[in-house]
């Protein structure tokens, strides 16, 4: 079997484009791929969609929006390293800068897909759809069908907001270059392939765009609906590693779960010598300051320490064979500080009282509108001449706008649409419309 090339890897067709486009004085395919993603609504949205803690009223708290540029910063640097590494094998119409700003423009879209309140959103619409009391709702679907909506995964709602939703509804989305896209895909594979925790990065509804992309950038096809990743992706995945083991706790201690000196040992082995810094550190001066301090060093040392394994694995992970982490493959005191760092957070953030409080809160607004819009669908799509839909089903597809299906369309169909509306909703419009929904406000709201 050959290797995965360069040439095929960083080609500049688009999708939804037949025809490679020309390239604009001053901004390379990839700039394009960028700016057309900082500036989509579905980006735009992410700044008030939660990363950790859900509706914080401390401004200095990340949202999705803030996360995703911090990793699209870091894996710019990420990127450029490795481009300047492999100069002498990049296709002639490609520079290191190209490579950095693929890598930045695909971490940028790596949350894109997201659902209101984070993985908590997740979850419920997981769980809403295994519940017995639905499983009416699924029964007409294939296996595979019922499996995409029971195992709902951003990163495949994201790959589906990009190709399909955005911009160009059901005509390519946001036309994205295919090593954009290739470099997104964390999980090139459909949900009967998911990992242990359930990941994946592909619908049914997008399964002939998952084969065609592979096809295009030359990626290696493991087995029906299953490609290897692009070799970008790694970089994007420790991107994003990077900024949620070390910049989440910093959101802990604006929310004093967490002290400085709770983290000031993690950060210490990860960044190492911190000679530089002592004068702050032995101060008076504020946890941000002192984090801040520490921050660059520790984000540094790794973004190396992922670099140097890219490079140590470089052989199998052009053959498509190699399964492991960068981060957790190379520098031990990383791989060690990383992990101190997510058990930090599990132990002592992710039980926190109020997030706890509002993430169960989050599972009734979701549940509320799910129950409303697939009820809706499912109405919907049965109507017939002797069977007409309620009222309120009538008004609830009315709220979908663009998102409504067709009544010709397979239910399967339907209820995606109905998944693009609601996992497209931020927190805060999420709440509102859901207890509009459940007669708990009649407050009226313009957009």
């Amino acid at each position: 079997m050959m290797d995965m090339q360069w040439d095929t890897l960083l080609s500049p067709k688009r999708h939804g484009h037949d025809e490679m486009q020309t390239r604009t004085s001053g901004r390379s395919h990839f700039h394009k791929d960028h700016d057309r993603i900082v500036f989509s609504s579905a980006f735009r949205r992410l700044g008030r969609k939660t990363q950790v803690h859900p509706l914080a009223l401390n401004d200095h708290i990340h949202t999705r929006l803030t996360h995703s540029i911090e990793v699209g910063s870091v894996g710019r640097s990420l990127g450029i390293r490795v481009g300047e590494w492999l100069q002498d094998e990049l296709p002639q119409w490609v520079t290191p800068g190209d490579i950095g700003m693929i890598v930045q423009a695909a971490c940028l879209a790596h949350d894109i897909g997201n659902p209101p309140f984070g993985h908590a959103g997740e979850y419920a619409i997981r769980d809403w759809f295994k519940q017995p009391a639905n499983r009416y709702f699924l029964e007409p679907l294939t296996a595979q069908e019922r499996l995409d909506l029971e195992t709902f995964e951003g990163n495949a709602q994201g790959f589906r907001v990009v190709t399909c939703i955005e911009n160009n509804l059901y005509d390519g989305g946001l036309r994205l270059t295919y090593p954009t896209l290739g470099s997104l895909l964390k999980y090139p594979w459909t949900a009967e392939h998911a990992t242990a925790k359930g990941k994946f990065s592909c619908y049914q509804t997008e399964r002939d765009m998952l084969d065609r992309l592979g096809g295009e950038l030359g990626l290696i096809k493991q087995s029906d609906g299953r490609w290897c990743r692009h070799p970008l992706a790694y970089l994007v995945e420790a991107a994003d590693d990077i900024c949620y083991a070390i910049l989440d706790l910093e959101d802990a201690i604006e929310l004093n779960i967490l002290t400085f000196d709770d983290i000031k040992p993690i950060l210490l082995r990860i960044g190492g010598d911190t000679q530089d810094e002592e004068q702050i550190l032995n101060s008076a001066a504020s946890a941000r300051r002192k984090i801040s301090a520490l921050r660059g060093r520790a984000i540094e040392s790794m973004v190396s320490a992922a670099f140097d394994t890219f490079k140590q694995h470089y052989a199998s992970i052009m053959a498509g064979q190699y399964q492991g982490e960068l981060l957790q493959d190379g520098d031990s005191d990383v791989a060690r500080g990383i992990c101190a760092a997510k058990q930090l957070a599990k132990d002592q953030v992710f039980p926190d009282t109020r997030k706890t409080e509002l993430e169960v809160g989050a599972y009734s607004c979701l549940g509320t509108l799910l129950e409303a819009f697939c009820q809706a669908v499912y109405e919907h799509q049965s109507a017939t001449a002797c069977r007409e839909m309620s009222y309120r089903s009538e008004k609830i597809i009315s709220l979908m706008g663009i998102h409504a299906p067709d009544a010709s369309w397979p239910l399967y169909q339907a209820y995606m649409r109905a998944l693009d509306f609601i996992s497209g909703m931020t927190d805060n419009y999420a709440t509102y419309l859901a207890r509009q929904i459940s007669g708990l406000s009649f407050e009226y709201r313009t957009h």
